[in-house]
């Protein structure tokens, strides 16, 4: 490119830089590639010192709860309903101690459900609860509270509680 510049009636050429040179350029590279590094540097620390959501919980505890479930379970059609009652407030606390925000067990879920996709499938579970809790003509069937309870565990381990 040129560029015109006149003096007294005359025109005059002269190269025109493109304001950027090889040593500004190769300069520029060495400063972005740097903060790249940083970047992932940064990313990593952060990686390594983060609390996982899980760390908090009290597994042994849980287990505990969980053997005494299952062994309720087992204990006739009262039992059962127990199990499930107790299996989804036990679901609930796990929510709750890994600080999934929600004013009700339901949100928590609904809260949940965006990083933990299968637990989703625990909605079945809780809604019968709900309806062992609120309905005291439901007519339960073994075969539906074992499902249930069974739904629970897998929720359980998904969230790494078990």
């Amino acid at each position: 490119m040129l560029q015109f510049i006149p003096i007294s009636n005359t025109a005059v050429t002269e190269p025109v830089s493109s304001g950027i040179g090889v040593p500004s350029m190769i300069v520029f590279i060495a400063v972005l590639a740097a903060f790249v590094i940083a970047g992932f540097v940064f990313a990593a620390i952060l990686r390594s010192v983060r609390v996982r959501e899980t760390d908090g919980l009290n597994r042994k505890k849980i287990r505990e709860t969980w053997m005494e479930i299952e062994k309720t379970s087992g204990m006739g059609l009262m039992g059962a309903k127990l199990s499930v009652i107790e299996a989804d407030k036990l679901l609930d606390t796990v929510l709750r101690d890994m600080h999934i925000p929600g004013e009700t067990m339901g949100e928590r879920l609904k809260m949940a459900a965006y990083r933990y996709r299968s637990i989703s499938d625990v909605w079945p579970a809780h809604k019968l609860r709900n309806q062992l809790v609120h309905d005291s003509t439901l007519e339960l069937s073994t075969g539906q509270a074992k499902r249930a309870v069974k739904d629970f565990e897998r929720a359980l381990k998904h969230l790494g509680a078990l």
